[in-house]
Parts: C-alpha cells; structure tokens; sequence
C-alpha cells in the first residue's frame, strides 16, 4: 500500500540510511520518493523485475532471497530500518537478481534508482556506506561459495551459525548466541541444504558440544573449537583444488 507522509523532505531526512546525505539531493529527491507499506508475506521486488527504484527500510524487517543459476532458492539475508536494498539495478539496469519480502510489517521509502545514485555521488558518506555495504556482500557471497564446496552440511551450518551469532556479555569467555534461533527451514535455505540434513547435523553440533539449542537461543560456548573445524577443513581443501573442482 502506498502513503504519503505530510513533509517528504522531513521523511527522507529522518531515514538512518540517508544520514550525512547532501541537503540539496534530498530536497530534490523528496519529491520523487513515494513510501510504501508491506504486511508480513507482500514482496517488495522479485526476481527479474525490470524496475531499478532502491528501497530504504524506514521500519520492520525484509527478508533477501537469492535464486541460483539451477534455479535453487537460498536466503541471502534479513534487513532492517537503516538499511537499503535493489541498488545493483540502480547501478547497472540489470534483472532484479533477488526476491524481498516483508517478514513484519514494514514501511520503506521507494527511490528512482537515479536519485539514489545522485545522491551517493554528492553525498561521500552514503557513498562509503554504498560501497561497504557492496563489498560486505561480496565477501559474504565468496565465503558461501568456497563453504559451499568445501565443507560438509554440519560445518556449513556451524559457519553460518558463527556469522548469525554475538557475543554473550563481557564475561562469556567467547560464548556466542543466536537469539531468536532461527527455524531449522530457514537455516537450510541459507545454507544450500535440506531441512532434515540441518536437524540432522545441528543434533551432532549438539552432541560434540558445539552448539546447546533452547527454544529462546541457539549457543556456541566454544566458538573457537568450531572456527578451527571450519578452517581445518578448508585449508585441507585448498590443499586438494580437485575437491573445489579447480583443475
């Protein structure tokens, strides 16, 4: 559903995703923003749409999916208010590459991708920030791939457990937590895998005392014993290219 705030300018500049943005690029943006609100389960964008507007997270929470070339769903990523998304098409005019969909109610800010690119150019810090977050991905994509082929199910899921974690307090010598814990469906789509495969493995991460699973958290009370397994295992793939299948 689409609204209409009573100051257009006032709702751009209260957007955490625009702080430091260009007075000036604001105000000639403002007019061409429209705001849209999504109930859980409505799609923002989804794949191969032709539009190139970018979408700024004012409130609530979407959820990022990615199709891969054998046409294999895997969730990207969940984001948040501050956040943005569809600024690849906003660059380059290509096929949206993703689906988002709203996880909760959610009210977004919809830019021509023109006027979110003008004002990255005159704004250095929503251009850094652009730019990081780019990069951000990049290395989360090349880490899933090498994951992807070289690790089994059980350190594939121990590696995104390690990412979706925090640390638990000052005095939890390491411990981390993933708090919700995330459905064992939702994991798999992350990961490349199927639902039983996660059970099956989150039960052996349990059973080596790697992870302690509650219906309030996932824990990892010894997150460097699981961060060794993980490296070891692809050191020892790299040793090996044909188990990446490199020549």
């Amino acid at each position: 559903m689409t609204i209409a705030p009573p100051d257009p300018l006032i709702a751009l500049q209260r957007l955490r995703a625009l702080d430091g943005a260009d007075p000036a690029a604001l105000a000639e943006a403002a007019p061409k923003a429209r705001w849209v609100s999504l109930a859980p389960g409505e799609t923002a964008i989804d794949f191969g749409d032709l539009s190139t507007d970018v979408f700024l997270v004012a409130e609530g929470t979407v959820r990022v999916v990615l199709r891969t070339t054998s046409g294999q769903e895997v969730i990207f990523g969940d984001l948040g208010a501050g956040q943005f998304f569809g600024e690849m098409a906003a660059l380059d005019g290509a096929p949206r590459s993703a689906s988002v969909t709203a996880l909760h109610q959610t009210r977004l800010c919809r830019l021509p991708g023109e006027a979110f690119v003008d004002i990255a150019l005159r704004s250095p810090p929503i251009g850094l920030r652009l730019l990081r977050m780019l990069v951000g991905r990049l290395r989360t994509n090349d880490e899933r791939l090498v994951e992807l082929a070289a690790l089994p199910v059980k350190l594939r899921l121990g590696a995104e457990l390690l990412r979706l974690s925090r640390r638990r307090g000052e005095d939890a010598a390491g411990e981390r937590v993933v708090s919700p814990p995330l459905p064992q469906h939702v994991l798999a789509a992350r990961i490349g895998a199927r639902r039983e495969a996660v059970s099956r493995e989150l039960g052996a991460l349990a059973r080596d005392g790697l992870v302690e699973v509650t219906p309030r958290a996932i824990t990892l009370p010894r997150p460097e014993v699981l961060r060794a397994l993980i490296d070891a295992e692809l050191r020892d793939a790299a040793a090996r290219p044909e188990r990446l299948g490199l020549p």
